[in-house]
């Protein structure tokens, strides 16, 4: 008699646990009040200044959706994903948004995992010298010396860049970031390439030479952090994908000829669980997408990254949503 009590009450357990499981993501999410997010530790996009406190232009994007669904920005949770092992909060659907690279998710065979969301920052591959250098152009540093991650994707992307031009190059491969920062430093090698969000962290630190750098325009590669979610709710991915669209339309300028700010795309979505003024506390709480970009990685914040390719495309860079034409 006691076995079959335990073994109801397993059953009764394993019952709730399915059936909270099988609920809309929305439901879940307010039942836990918190909205979780993750990614790979990137600077400017998620840093963890010190544990549990997170900060960053993804982080900021959770924000959004918290403030959106639960009706505050500081409703969150971040995770980071460094380890094989991590991603497991991807395959099984720990987290509710992903902040991933098409790299990321083809390396973790996560594509059947998930809903590639819209784009929310365009990183690129890119190379740095000092300020005193003669060098002004990435074509320029043939048969110079380039320090760069191991097994990278910048090290394909200079490969390729050097064949295309039919140029050699000088090979400096290291499998310790702090090695390869020291050895730029000192000037043990012509130039240091690789996210230009990770070049733009390393200038901030001059090494015993006290060396200023500067990135060079040209981008090797260019590719998209998306933000993705589970396949399991297709209600839950659209209030992602249209709360990325508002950052991104309302920094488009009122004009004559169409609307701006919140205007741009009014999104009236009852069905989706949103109520009426969800876009504008969304915009109070965290500002649009060109006022993110400022404080994490632009003239606001210690980076000082141009917002280039991340502006609007009315602005001469790629992100686009859809608007009001």
């Amino acid at each position: 008699m006691r076995f079959v009590l335990v073994l109801l009450t397993l059953l009764g357990v394993c019952g709730s646990i399915s059936a909270a499981q099988a609920g809309s993501v929305i439901e879940r999410v307010k039942t836990r009040n918190v909205v979780r997010c993750g990614s790979v530790e990137r600077t400017g996009l998620a840093s963890e200044a010190k544990p549990g406190v997170w900060s960053g232009l993804n982080v900021d994007i959770c924000r959004a959706i918290a403030a959106a669904v639960l009706g505050s920005s500081e409703r969150i949770e971040y995770h980071q994903y460094e380890t094989p092992k991590d991603f497991d909060a991807v395959r099984n659907q720990q987290d509710d948004v992903y902040f991933l690279t098409g790299s990321e998710i083809a390396e973790q065979k996560l594509a059947g995992k998930l809903v590639p969301g819209p784009t929310v920052f365009i990183e690129s591959n890119a190379v740095m010298v000092a300020s005193t250098s003669a060098v002004h152009h990435v074509n320029d540093l043939a048969g110079d010396s380039i320090c760069f991650m191991i097994g990278s994707s910048v090290e394909r992307s200079l490969t390729a860049y050097f064949d295309a031009l039919h140029k050699n190059w000088f090979r400096r491969a290291f499998s310790e970031d702090g090695e390869m920062i020291d050895t730029y430093n000192v000037q043990n090698c012509h130039a240091i390439a690789g996210e230009i969000t990770t070049l733009a962290n390393i200038r901030l630190d001059p090494g015993v030479n006290q060396l200023l750098s500067r990135i060079l325009p040209e981008s090797l590669t260019t590719f998209p952090v998306i933000a993705a979610t589970g396949t399991e709710d297709a209600q839950w991915s659209a209030i992602v994908g249209w709360t990325v669209d508002t950052l991104i339309n309302a920094q488009r300028v009122q004009t004559q000829w169409y609307a701006g700010g919140a205007g741009a795309m009014p999104i009236s979505a009852p069905e989706l669980g949103l109520d009426k003024e969800w876009q504008r506390r969304v915009l109070a709480s965290v500002g649009n997408y060109g006022d993110i970009f400022n404080r994490n990685l632009g003239k606001g914040s210690l980076l000082k990254l141009d917002q280039g390719l991340n502006a609007n495309y009315l602005r001469g860079g790629l992100l686009l949503g859809p608007f009001l034409e």
